[in-house]
């Protein structure tokens, strides 16, 4: 999108540029901006509500005992993502914006490429790789406010994926209680198991466009992790190679053998569909991130709640192709999303802002942050330990999944590299060969990042 467009849709959407602060203010003192796309009665309300209520009075008094005079103000806003982050872009580019902003970890790397951030020990210097609160953030957490190795703020809040699977059903099937695959095979022969019975779905494994982003981060990623490789490596995009064409075989292999239902993944609400099956005990396996655990199956205000699902829905680790085969030598596998904050290289006082954000990311502001929040997983491991030990599902990720976990590369071309890998496993549920499905795949994405240079075939 060319500047003047973006301009017009900012002035549409009332979001004004205005140049970074973090000087004097009027007072004799210091002023600092914090932006987040939330607003108290409105768009993530609670992040609005601790920043107001918490994190400001806390910080400002934790100053003023230092003998600093420190005004904190929030710029909240409750806009869609799209035009939040097409003016916070703007404001990083020329030079405005914010002290301290808030971002979704997909536009990391795409900022980070454009020069618009750049990472904390640059900004601020060596005292953010000795802040004691990174002690409590597992590497791969970090690295959802990460690129190229290098840190560009900290998260904020994050999620999981796992293996869920209908107890009452695997009971029937004669598959154990505390099931544990060890590798795809393991999946496939439990969904063989599943098949015998009548009207049940054995396997829902995300596919095809209708299901968008939940295609490939409840299936696709996870799945290729498990094969040792990431969808972007050494400055290039996975294409036509074996590790794609393994993910899509096990595609093929539940959809062309009765374990999956191929029409779910055409319709626009199949997804939501495979949720009620579930829950009805229809779908066997099920391949989801933490929020079908606490929004859909929720006994308590779910969209579709099992009255018993603590004793009825179990959940295991997404196996690897096979055991340490995974991305690390891992045995299983996970990928996870988020957002956080980083700092405007542009602000005027660097080492203020850090010490403003790293007071968020302490132990005492995460954990009233994670009070006022519906979701409830934090980056913080001592936070999870405190405050999740009465949610079982939420505990395990914490525990088990934060510490294996993987996340997506935020460049630009990751949406159309998302969206050919959807369409290349819809391909394959369809009925195209993996041949044919990762061939044009391989068109698809060379057309999407930019030439056959930024592609690994072979």
């Amino acid at each position: 999108m060319k500047i003047t467009r973006m301009a017009a849709l900012i002035a549409a959407t009332g979001l004004a540029m205005s140049g970074c602060s973090g000087g004097a203010s009027g007072g004799g003192g210091t002023t600092i901006r914090i932006s987040a796309n939330s607003v108290k009665g409105g768009k993530n309300s609670s992040g609005a509500e601790w920043i107001t209520d918490y994190v400001i009075p806390k910080f400002t008094a934790m100053e003023k005992a230092k003998g600093k005079k420190v005004t904190v103000r929030f710029e909240g806003t409750g806009v869609d993502d799209a035009p939040y982050k097409q003016k916070t872009a703007l404001d990083l580019k020329t030079g405005g914006g914010a002290d301290l902003i808030n971002i979704d970890g997909i536009w990391v790397g795409e900022f980070a490429q454009a020069g618009y951030v750049r990472p904390l020990n640059e900004v601020v210097g060596a005292q953010v790789d000795r802040w004691d609160g990174l002690q409590q953030i597992p590497g791969p957490v970090q690295n959802i406010m990460a690129f190229d190795g290098k840190k560009y703020g900290l998260p904020s809040g994050t999620d999981g994926r796992v293996v869920f699977y209908n107890k009452q059903l695997f009971a029937k099937a004669g598959l154990p209680a505390d099931w544990q695959p060890k590798s795809w095979d393991d999946i496939l022969a439990a969904g063989r198991k599943l098949k015998s019975l009548s009207g049940v779905t054995p396997i829902q494994l995300n596919a095809g466009t209708a299901m968008t982003e939940a295609t490939t981060m409840q299936g696709v990623l996870p799945l290729l992790v498990g094969t040792g490789h990431e969808i972007y490596e050494n400055g290039r995009w996975l294409g036509d190679t074996a590790p794609i064409r393994s993910v899509l075989d096990l595609y093929r292999q539940v959809y062309t053998s009765g374990l999956g239902d191929p029409r779910l993944q055409q319709n626009p609400q199949g997804r939501d569909e495979s949720f009620q099956r579930f829950s009805k005990n229809k779908v066997g396996i099920l391949l989801e991130s933490d929020y079908f655990w606490r929004s859909v199956v929720n006994p308590k205000g779910g969209i579709d709640p099992m009255p018993d699902r603590d004793k009825d829905v179990g959940y295991t680790l997404i196996p690897a192709q096979s055991p340490g085969k995974g991305i690390r030598a891992q045995n299983a596998v996970s990928m996870s999303g988020g957002s956080g904050w980083v700092i405007n290289p542009h602000t005027k006082n660097a080492s203020l802002v850090w010490d403003l954000l790293s007071f968020m990311g302490s132990h005492d502001a995460v954990k009233d942050e994670v009070q006022r929040s519906a979701v409830g997983i934090s980056p913080r491991q001592d936070v999870n330990a405190e405050l999740l030990g009465g949610d079982p599902l939420l505990n395990f990720i914490s525990t088990k999944v934060l510490p294996i976990t993987d996340v997506r590369p935020g460049l630009a071309a990751y949406p159309q590299v998302s969206t050919a890998l959807q369409k290349a496993t819809g391909d394959v549920v369809a009925g195209d060969s993996v041949d044919k499905a990762v061939k044009a795949y391989q068109q698809n994405l060379t057309q999407a990042v930019g030439g056959a240079g930024h592609v690994t075939t072979g």
